[in-house]
């Protein structure tokens, strides 16, 4: 019987699970998997303690997308020691902008005033998904109940975590482990080039860009996904 890995994926910012669930399935021969819950914290630094907390075993594979990418890597600076390999997919490691955190505030805001997010998931879908997914009704009815399942307090509190996070662009030389470093070429919401940025400072990393594909990769190209995915938790 092939041994299972101890894994750990973490979520992107108004998701949970479900981001996730073409590869729960697609890797369960290969690995034991967690989904962290960090929906109480409101800072990078509390994601990444939660999911130390919490995770089940003293070492695992850690894989995060988006702001879950931003978490795993907080998490892994926090205990280097325990983390085994690490996936970063449609990530950067550089800080916000004050226009970064202007427009959180002002996303914070509409969802706040209008309790919801409808408005939200119209404005951001063609910024989160490529243009040929747009009429995708399964994958608008997924963001949509991720969204509606995550709430406007907890997606407040996200955002405030995302703005505290730090710049990892120092410390990505010190990422020691196996790296995935994976990115939709169409990504508008953290572009190729901030993964090829952090491919390129991580010393063991390996860097994958997946065509016709946005920032929600892991949904958009699940079969491109899980295929790079096995390839990191065999190495």
């Amino acid at each position: 019987m092939t041994k299972t890995l101890p894994l750990v994926l973490c979520p992107g910012l108004l998701c949970d699970a479900a981001l996730w669930a073409p590869q729960i399935e697609a890797l369960r021969d290969l690995a034991e998997i967690y989904i962290p819950d960090v929906a109480q914290e409101d800072t990078m630094s509390g994601m990444g303690a939660a999911v130390l907390s919490a995770a089940p075993w003293p070492q695992f594979a850690l894989a995060g997308l988006s702001m879950g990418g931003y978490v795993a890597l907080e998490a892994f600076m926090q205990a280097p020691r325990r983390v085994t390999r690490l996936a970063l997919l449609d990530a950067r490691a550089r800080p916000e902008t004050a226009a970064d955190r202007a427009r959180r505030d002002q996303l914070i805001a509409l969802v706040q005033r209008e309790r919801g997010f409808a408005t939200l998931t119209r404005q951001l879908l063609p910024l989160m998904v490529h243009a040929s997914r747009l009429d995708d009704a399964g994958l608008r009815d997924t963001l949509v109940g991720m969204a509606e399942r995550t709430g406007v307090e907890v997606y407040a509190r996200q955002q405030r975590a995302i703005v505290s996070r730090r710049d990892f662009r120092p410390l990505l030389r010190h990422v020691d482990v196996p790296t995935l470093v994976l990115c939709g070429c169409d990504d508008q919401i953290t572009p190729l080039d901030c993964s090829e940025e952090m491919a390129a400072a991580i010393p063991d990393a390996t860097l994958v860009a997946i065509e016709d594909c946005g920032h929600l990769s892991t949904l958009e190209a699940p079969a491109a996904v899980n295929a790079a995915m096995r390839r990191w938790l065999a190495a």
